[in-house]
């Protein structure tokens, strides 16, 4: 009995030891992370920065890729290369892109003949180029946030491929690759999830040009200036599920009641209240959003009928079709005053689009319908492997600017905001200045 008192004391100390070291861990990890995007005025691309831990003068920029399953970018001298029975090799190559023959997982190292280095294929989503190259990792440093403001750099370890020169055609002219964001293991949400323990969630409020945007990777909160604004993220004006759309590593949501402008659905055959439903890509790298061609004229048709009253531009102003004399449009704190276009979502939630993310400003006079017609939308799209057919609706970067939208993996949901200006704030309205 003497010695199991003696005892007490000393279990107690490693208690109190182990509670200490868990706090400490937990200290050091658990965070989300924060990031600021710039937006490329020639490219319309959308960047970000990511630091090379071991020498703070190396940054490499890299365009953000919503459908990218991996991170790629050009490779200095010495860098290290991957085997192939890495876990990173195996899951680069669960996404295969188009046009790229199945090569197995890698080659014999020329340094090493006896060990096989592991081969990716990074993806241009831009040129629809894809090249051959080896699989690396590199130490990059990103801050950590309470959703204010940044408050500590962390560093971890990315599985990264390397890519040639000559895959940077369409790049902005100082990026170096591109950061997948796609729904892979080796997507840079997964990498962060999988490195900072936090969930595998990620919210994006993209810019519309002029001062940075932002995404926080790890989940909530996020609060956006004026001060004593309520956190965006718990504050949504919807969600929906996120669906597969064949073996793309992309987002896609189901429009089950098709399209609506000025509340009015728009009559497609054979889509929407009971029949085939609109599947809807969300695409970072599509400057504008495409419909597909059947899609496009009714959708075109709606919105000339909704507006034939407006005075018009003529001819259009490629790539739009319909344009306007935008001095006679007038104007909102939600954007130019035109029909609203609803897409009415699987749940009864509508991602309404106004005139913020519908009229593209092309000169001093002029604003166009900011939607195109698909090109090639019978052709294989995107990663994967197998001949999947585009969707009928790839939502583009310009009608995602300033509305933050949370991609929670986890539980397979997209969560969206609507135009922030309705909050009188905007995605560059992050405060970047590091907490005291």
């Amino acid at each position: 009995m003497a010695e199991m008192w003696q005892l007490k004391p000393l279990l107690l100390l490693i208690a109190v030891l182990l509670g200490a070291l868990a706090c400490t861990v937990a200290g050091d990890g658990g965070m989300p992370l924060v990031i600021p995007i710039t937006k490329d005025a020639d490219t319309l691309l959308y960047s970000v920065s990511a630091p090379v831990a071991e020498n703070d003068q190396i940054t490499n920029h890299l365009v953000l890729d919503l459908s990218g399953p991996i991170i790629w970018s050009t490779c200095p001298d010495g860098y290290v290369k991957l085997g192939c029975t890495s876990p990173a090799c195996m899951q680069a190559h669960r996404f295969h892109p188009p046009n790229c023959p199945q090569t197995g997982y890698g080659k014999p190292d020329a340094d090493n003949p006896h060990r096989c280095k592991c081969t990716a294929h990074p993806h241009n989503p831009v040129s629809g180029d894809t090249a051959s190259d080896d699989m690396t990792e590199f130490t990059t440093s990103v801050n950590t946030t309470d959703g204010k403001n940044p408050l500590k750099k962390v560093s971890f370890v990315v599985a990264t491929s390397c890519a040639p020169e000559s895959l940077l055609a369409g790049l902005p002219e100082n990026d170096v690759g591109v950061v997948g964001l796609g729904r892979s293991a080796l997507a840079l949400p997964a990498q962060i999830a999988d490195t900072q323990k936090v969930s595998n969630k990620f919210a994006l409020c993209l810019p519309s040009g002029g001062s940075d945007g932002v995404a926080i990777f790890g989940g909530g909160p996020l609060f956006l200036l004026p001060p004593g604004r309520p956190d965006v993220v718990a504050t949504l004006a919807g969600d929906t599920p996120l669906v597969k759309h064949g073996r793309s590593p992309g987002y896609f949501i189901s429009a089950d009641k098709g399209i609506a402008v000025n509340q009015a659905q728009v009559q497609l055959d054979g889509i929407g209240y009971g029949a085939t439903p609109l599947v809807v890509g969300l695409s970072s790298t599509t400057p504008y959003t495409e419909l597909r061609s059947d899609v496009y004229w009714a959708f075109i048709t709606a919105f000339n009928m909704s507006t034939a009253e407006r005075a018009r531009v003529t001819p259009a102003v490629a790539p739009f079709e319909l344009c306007y004399d935008s001095t006679q449009l007038g104007s909102t704190r939600l954007g130019y005053a035109v029909p609203q276009i609803d897409l009415m979502l699987e749940v009864g939630k509508n991602w309404t689009i106004f005139g913020a993310n519908s009229m593209a400003q092309v000169n001093d006079h002029t604003a166009c319908l900011a939607f195109v017609e698909m090109k090639g939308e019978h052709e294989q799209y995107g990663y994967g492997g197998g001949a999947t057919e585009a969707p009928a609706v790839v939502i583009g970067g310009f009608q995602m600017e300033n509305n933050l939208l949370v991609f929670d993996e986890e539980n397979q949901r997209l969560g969206f905001s609507s135009l922030l200006f309705g909050r009188q704030t905007t995605c560059s309205n992050f405060n970047f200045t590091m907490a005291a």
